[in-house]
């Protein structure tokens, strides 16, 4: 077990960026093979880009709901490594492998469905069959990535987050080449345009899966086989870790649709600022990536405190992780502020009209607010998730986002129609929604630690089923 209670400050911040950062270099090897992706779809043809956006954002909304649920597994994995070590968390991998299968055998049937949801829409038929290609796919790809998550999270629930890095860099690489290769035929492989986006993403997961079954330990397959062949999963077992994870998958959900809900109410400022705010999307994503990373890194060190019972060392896991998010913050706002254009001009901006350039650079001086607000918002959720409190999590996502946030955006924005000057103010208001959850989160976690409650209730039959 890890000795946290021990350890001085010093040594939590070492660990936290141990388990971090290959953390985020995996993340920004996704931002890169993401990047990859828009571009060659960008000059496959004016259609494809124009049909990637809306097939993207639906792929993804569906994918990540599959995803955090099986995602949970690294919560049960990290407090029942920190509570006992590998034994009892091979067996809490074994079961997260298993749920891991279902989800993405049921995404796997979703495949008809998710192709004919483009045909829901009023946008042209050249349009729409494009999506419909790529979301036939993105269910064989998301089917993949959930396989994945359920893999990835022994990994990380113990720490050994460089293979999740080596996993990462690796699907990344034939990813990317992947993706060149199959839309514009290179590489001696077919020319398929819009689908071969979503064939490269998949070749690209199946290399990471092939990664992760490789370093898996045998123990955990044994377990895997003895929980299908003896049907050792008990209901008892099995549904509560279902309604955590399902209550991350909507959260995951409603946090996506918001996004792209900010982003379509920005279009009603007009095209100046919709354009100047695609520019800013990616340096926002630059903003904050990093922090997912470090999200994780803290929720499972948070999640190993729990699992032997030390709760008044989660705050001070908190407290030092969010030190080091702040100092990064820090970082990437003074270039926001002072030096926009070195970071806005490598994504489109140095060849875009003056009105476009001058509200992508107000913009990006506020971009800062939202890096700070989703540092308390991510970490709070992610410490939150090793608590296993996901249902507050829910509600809070929902009422503040949706109920609150987005209406009032949305409607603050109607009185601006076609200026590009609002932008700014735009970015700051949601911002302030978001910092308001991150401070609701963190008040939760502070009740969770006076009240010493854990809602992960773990059974240990490692030595007997794995």
């Amino acid at each position: 077990m890890n000795a946290i209670a021990r350890a001085s400050n010093a040594e939590i911040a070492r660990r936290v960026l141990k388990v971090s950062l290959p953390l985020m270099g995996s993340m920004v090897g996704n931002l890169i093979m993401m990047l990859v992706d828009r571009i060659c779809l960008a000059r496959y043809s004016s259609d494809t880009l124009a049909a990637s956006g809306p097939a993207v954002y639906t792929a993804m909304a569906i994918v990540g709901f599959f995803v955090a649920v099986v995602g949970f597994s690294r919560s049960c994995v990290a407090q029942a490594f920190g509570r006992s070590g590998h034994e009892d968390a091979a067996w809490q991998a074994s079961t997260g492998i298993v749920v891991g299968v279902v989800f993405a055998v049921l995404l796997l049937l979703l495949a008809p469905l998710m192709a004919w949801i483009p045909s829901l829409s009023d946008r042209p038929p050249a349009l729409t069959h494009l999506e419909s290609q790529f979301l036939y796919w993105a269910a064989y790809f998301g089917a993949a990535m959930t396989f994945n998550m359920a893999l990835s999270s022994y990994f990380n629930g113990i720490g050994k987050t460089r293979i999740t890095l080596i996993a990462g860099l690796v699907g990344q690489a034939v990813g990317i080449v992947a993706t060149i290769g199959l839309v514009f035929g290179k590489f001696g492989l077919p020319e398929l345009g819009m689908r071969g986006s979503a064939l490269g993403t998949l070749a690209g997961t199946l290399a990471i899966t092939v990664i992760y079954v490789a370093y898996m330990p045998r123990n955990i397959w044994s377990g895997v086989w003895r929980l299908v062949a003896t049907r050792g999963i008990h209901r008892g077992d099995l549904m509560p870790r279902i309604r955590k994870g399902f209550a991350l998958g909507v959260t995951a959900g409603l946090g996506n649709f918001g996004n792209a809900a900010f982003i379509w109410i920005i279009a009603g400022l007009g095209v100046i600022a919709l354009a100047a705010n695609n520019v800013n999307l990616t340096v926002s994503y630059i903003g904050v990536i990093p922090l997912l990373g470090l999200g994780i890194g803290c929720s499972v060190l948070c999640g190993n405190a729990l699992g032997q019972g030390e709760f008044d060392q989660v705050p001070r896991i908190l407290a030092v992780t969010l030190v080091i998010e702040l100092a990064y913050v820090a970082v990437t706002a003074f270039l926001q502020i002072v030096t926009p254009s070195v970071l806005l001009d490598p994504f489109g901006l140095a060849d875009k009209p003056e009105e476009i350039r001058h509200a992508a650079v107000a913009t990006s001086k506020v971009l800062w607010t939202y890096s700070l607000a989703f540092a308390f918002s991510m970490t709070g959720q992610a410490v939150l998730e090793a608590f296993g409190l996901t249902r507050f999590l829910f509600v809070v996502r929902l009422v503040m986002m949706w109920v609150l946030s987005i209406p009032t955006i949305y409607f603050i924005t109607l009185g601006h129609v076609g200026d590009p000057e609002y932008l700014p103010t735009a970015w700051v208001i949601g911002s302030s929604f978001e910092a308001c959850i991150g401070l609701l989160y963190f008040w939760r976690i502070w009740v969770a630690v006076a009240r010493r409650q854990n809602e992960i209730v773990l059974t240990s039959r490692a030595a007997d089923s794995v």
